[in-house]
């Protein structure tokens, strides 16, 4: 078969979807039109209706054009998950303008290489964060910033004893406040038309983990698709709603806990920080979501928090993980607590994000350790990793490729990157991949973190997942470190389980690991952390832990 996946396809899932035209702007439109009452967003106990966000976002669209904002102009949002991210994101489209999402974790000199390489003019910002801003007004050539307050959507009670760090207002000279622009204006927004599988929609950079960012051109067909195809998977009843807790100025967040929710008419309960698992905890608890889909940081934060047994997480039904590789047994566990299914996806920045998941609807159809099958529209193959040209058979491991309709248009402004990574039609990702018989895809590594031991290929999440297995072991990430003897090594970075610091030594877990997988591929080398880098997401950021001080021990092979 030549898409061997299709026997594994998903019941009620159909295999193609006829894709609306229309705008992203349009889709809150009609989810207002559909669900006026219903609550688009909950902050804290504060409800924003559907009918009510719809407006917000009309006065914010007509205060960008009173700017002078066009179509196709480019408005940078610097803020975290708080209400006015999504007026301001569905606010920028209205108005025909581009969203670049920046990370409210990006200090002045990352803040101001995405303003300059997008040619932002405007930025809509976090008060606190201001001061960045301010720094780089001048040199990114910003003719209009707007500042907003976490208080301003705050019950008033949470107004004096917030869980938000930073909840008093900032001041902010010569920036405009966001509060007031929506009480001022009061002409509707100019009508602007929109080609949605030209028009970009988002420029959303990419990139940051592994060197300079780069801007991935999304057209509002790319990201109406997207959501279509997490709608025909993820078959929500009356009433599911939402944990929106992972970043909205990621692309992952910004589909499955914000575009989704918006498209399918569902409740948003957002919350600020996906590190505040105790946050969570309550919030699942409270406001009962069905739907909570999040990052493999998060899940082990939750299975490891105290007394989690005897919290009543059971509302929840279908999470799908991403951004980094699902342990196994974090799966397990996580299922075991909420009696919801887990399962692990996959996506990149470039294609909107999701290409693949497990599928929902049969529990012996997932596939653990894999990333599931493609979504309806989309093909994916593995090829040689020297020319990219040459398919690959079953269970070889090879680059993942990927075609769809959500793929991005290319990189901006990035002519010889473009030519790299879209070639003869598909999206040439840099993840090692293979595809089983059922047509499975399980992800290796990147290619770029592949090990070579004495000429033996080792792939970090094979000896990952062997670490989560050790019951003492809460986080793990490997990497390779040049050795004199083998050209690299293993190294591992282990976070232990409370209780288990001192126990447990870097020879137990090297000892562990030659127990389950060959020798050559155990760690040599062991260093105990209490936490490891990761982005804003719960991505391991592998980079800083190769830029660490050399404080592992060495362990006898």
């Amino acid at each position: 078969m030549e898409n061997p996946w299709l026997a594994s396809w998903p019941k009620g899932v159909p295999q193609h979807i006829e894709y609306p035209e229309i705008s992203l702007g349009e889709v809150l439109h009609k989810s207002a039109l559909a669900s006026p009452d219903e609550d688009a967003i909950n902050y804290f106990g504060t409800g924003i209706t559907f009918k009510e966000l719809d407006g917000l976002v009309d006065k914010f669209a007509a205060a960008l054009q009173s700017f002078g904002v066009q179509k196709g102009d480019r408005v940078a949002i610097y803020m975290p998950n708080i209400p006015q991210f999504v007026i301001a994101y569905y606010g920028t489209l209205r108005a025909g303008g581009v969203v670049v999402a920046c990370s409210p974790l990006y200090k002045d000199r990352e803040i101001a290489h995405i303003l300059k390489d997008a040619g932002a003019r405007v930025i809509v910002a976090w008060d606190k964060l201001y001061p960045f801003v301010q720094a780089v007004k001048t040199e990114a050539n910003l003719t209009n910033v707007v500042t907003t307050s976490v208080r301003d959507y705050l019950p008033p009670a949470l107004r004096l004893l917030s869980p938000l760090k930073g909840v008093k207002s900032y001041p902010c000279p010569g920036a405009r406040d966001m509060k007031a622009l929506l009480q001022e204006t009061r002409e509707p927004p100019k009508p602007v038309q929109i080609d949605p599988r030209k028009d970009l929609a988002l420029l959303q950079y990419t990139g940051g983990t592994t060197g300079i960012p780069k801007g991935a051109m999304l057209t509002h067909y790319n990201l109406v698709v997207n959501v279509e195809q997490v709608k025909s998977w993820v078959v929500l009843q009356p009433g599911d709603t939402h944990l929106s807790v992972l970043p909205l100025f990621h692309i992952f967040g910004m589909t499955v806990a914000m575009n989704s929710p918006i498209y399918q008419g569902s409740t948003m309960i957002m919350l600020p920080d996906p590190r505040d698992i105790h946050g969570v905890i309550n919030a699942i608890e409270k406001y009962r979501p069905a739907i909570f889909p999040g990052v493999p940081t998060m899940y082990i934060a939750l299975i490891n928090s105290p007394n989690i047994e005897k919290h009543n997480l059971r509302s929840i039904k279908f999470c799908v993980s991403g951004a980094s590789a699902l342990p196994g047994e974090v799966q397990r566990r996580f299922e075991e607590i909420t009696g919801g299914r887990l399962v692990e996806g996959y996506g990149l920045t470039e294609t909107s994000p999701v290409t693949h998941v497990n599928p929902l609807d049969e529990p012996q159809k997932n596939h653990p350790g894999t990333i599931g099958i493609p979504f309806p529209d989309t093909e994916a193959k593995v090829v040689d990793l020297d020319t990219g040209e040459q398919d690959l058979p079953i269970g070889k491991a090879g680059e993942l490729v990927i075609r769809g309709p959500q793929v991005m248009m290319g990189y901006w402004n990035k002519p010889d990157d473009n030519k790299v990574s879209l070639r003869g039609g598909w999206f040439h990702t840099g993840d090692i991949a293979s595809m089983d018989p059922d047509g499975y895809f399980r992800i290796v590594d990147r290619k770029k973190d592949m090990i070579d031991v004495s000429g033996f290929k080792v792939w970090p999440r094979e000896v990952e997942e062997i670490l989560f297995e050790h019951p003492a072991v809460q986080e793990a990430a490997v990497i390779g470190v040049p050795d004199a003897r083998s050209g690299e090594a293993v190294k591992a970075f282990v976070v232990l389980k409370k209780g288990s610091e001192g126990k447990v030594t870097a020879e137990d877990i090297t000892s562990f690991c030659k127990e389950k997988i060959a020798a050559f591929k155990a760690p040599r080398f062991v260093e105990f952390k209490t936490e490891l880098p990761k982005t804003a997401v719960g991505k391991v950021l592998r980079r800083e832990l190769r830029k660490g001080p050399e404080k592992e021990l060495q362990v006898a092979s």
